[in-house]
């Protein structure tokens, strides 16, 4: 280097437009199956009866189902979402805190839905068929215009336990961070028995844990819980992402930030071209394991190994084809890819295209890109003008170039269902990326990564570092490359994450 410093988704759009989240998230008039517990004696028209003392829980399934608003609005909404009906409810005050705390114990401990005063009340009591309601604090006007003739116990008054839920509900709940401040909305779930998941990212495919989660009851319905979730559709695409997506290494769906990645870069075929391939297969799996796990205690997130491969070498001499780039056969690079995916190793495909557009060369390696954790790199260095040559100048590319590329990819993700992926843009140098600021970081299925590619002195490669972060484009992830032999010094993990500002997401080795 030189140095100057899928269909899945189209079904859940369709049940989510059948289902009508969109328009409303007050989810009273939703319906579902006959509930699970009732009683095996035959009603005037031949169906089961009820027990009019029991609680019923809602369980068919349902399109992923997204509540917002306050919490006497979302407590609503979740007593529609789960309960079919219940002979008992709690209510409380709207505005008393301790009310709604005692109110919210007592859900809990009775199986029963807890509700707030205002708009709304009258019309769940009677949708739920509840006979008696217990009441904490007093709001404004009193309970009994709110009740509609409903018996009213008090805070103070015996309450007998309604008959439990024969079942629990096949319910998964995801809660966002608004959660902590709906109380009552907590109570309704936790009284109804689903299992519940807070959800730090807000977003279904970042966090692995929130993925487990749902995975774990692939067959349940799920209810999301906050405004920090995005639309209803967004949240209901998410939800069908983590369910069926295939995980990144490391798990989850999103590259960043929920993990960093550092990598061995260069070409199977020797140490002349980088690290990469100076041990085989196996060894280079170990090696790039232990430098990953170098860097763990400078990081929050978990760091992931990774291969940087140099699909396409640049060349010194045009080539049968003019071209001035080497092709690895993808068959070639299979086996590295393979075993990388099974031990857990990230891998980037590299482009040095020479006078071949970046997007021709990509598509060569669309089968292995078609892999879930297989991402791509574009060196801009070695993209040539017509009449240029390698070593008699630094390429460069225009982002036109680059967002047909990354148009490209995001397509090839969605249409394979895959996780995001990286794509990687190299740069020692503003000039190489010609209208950087039109780079389209807009893709949902890709991080973006502007890379630091220079090596010299530490001076050097920060001065590199801060000009790059001047004209980076909004959305970007940035990166930093490591050279074992052209640093002056190398800098050290602690180095590498403490004192270059932001700490690099994706850092490689050359």
């Amino acid at each position: 280097m030189t140095s100057t410093a899928g269909s899945g988704r189209l079904r859940l759009r369709r049940l989510l437009a059948a289902a009508g989240l969109a328009a409303s998230l007050l989810l009273s008039g939703c319906t579902g199956s006959a509930p699970a517990g009732e009683t095996g004696a035959a009603g005037p028209a031949g169906k089961p009866q009820r027990n009019p003392d029991q609680v019923y829980l809602r369980t068919a399934p349902a399109a992923p189902q997204l509540l917002t608003g306050s919490d006497a609005e979302a407590a609503l909404a979740a007593s529609a979402a789960l309960f079919e009906t219940s002979p008992l409810a709690v209510a409380a005050a709207a505005d008393d805190a301790a009310a709604i705390a005692a109110g919210a114990e007592e859900a809990v401990s009775l199986g029963v839905p807890l509700l707030l005063s205002g708009g709304g009340l009258a019309a769940e009591l009677r949708r739920l068929q509840v006979r008696e309601v217990k009441v904490h604090g007093r709001p404004e006007g009193g309970w009994e215009p709110l009740l509609d003739g409903i018996r009213m116990l008090g805070a103070q008054d015996p309450v007998r336990a309604p008959v439990a839920a024969a079942a629990a509900p096949a319910w998964s709940v995801l809660l966002g961070h608004e959660a902590r401040s709906l109380p009552a909305t907590r109570a309704v779930v936790a009284a109804s028995g689903a299992r519940m998941h807070t959800d730090p990212a807000a977003d279904p495919r970042q966090d692995p844990e929130t993925v487990a989660f749902l995975r774990q009851a692939p067959e349940n319905s799920v209810l999301g819980i906050g405004a920090s979730f995005g639309s209803p559709a967004e949240f209901g695409e998410r939800v069908q992402a983590a369910l069926t997506v295939p995980e990144l290494p490391g798990g989850g769906l999103l590259a960043f930030p929920a993990r960093r990645m550092v990598a061995l870069y260069g070409h199977p075929s020797g140490p002349a071209l980088g690290a990469l391939g100076e041990q085989g297969i196996d060894a280079a799996i170990g090696r790039v394991k232990k430098l990953a796990a170098s860097y763990q205690q400078y990081s929050r997130e978990p760091v992931i190994p990774a291969f940087e491969i140099i699909a396409s070498v640049a060349s010194a001499s045009p080539g049968a084809d003019g071209r001035y780039s080497s092709l690895s056969d993808p068959e070639e690079l299979r086996p590295w890819v393979e075993a990388a995916g099974e031990a857990g190793v990230y891998v980037v495909l590299d482009l040095q295209p020479g006078r071949t557009d970046f997007p021709t060369q990509a598509k060569h390696y669309a089968e292995l890109l078609a892999l879930p954790h297989v991402g791509l790199a574009l060196d801009p260095e070695w993209r040539l003008a017509a009449g240029q040559r390698h070593m008699e100048q630094i390429g460069s590319v225009d982002a036109a170039e680059i967002n047909k590329v990354s148009g490209w990819l995001a397509r090839l993700t969605r249409e394979h269902n895959l996780p995001q992926k990286v794509l990687i843009i190299h740069q020692f140098r503003q000039d190489m990326v010609r209208n950087e600021h039109r780079v389209d970081t807009s893709h949902e299925e890709l991080a973006v990564v502007v890379h630091a590619d220079g090596h010299g002195t530490a001076g050097q490669k920060m001065e590199t570092w801060n000009s790059l972060l001047q004209v980076a484009p909004r959305g970007v992830w940035m990166g930093w490359k490591n050279f074992y032999d052209e640093d002056k010094p190398t800098f050290t993990p602690r180095q590498t994450y403490r004192d270059v500002d932001p700490a690099p997401w994706f850092v490689s080795y050359q």
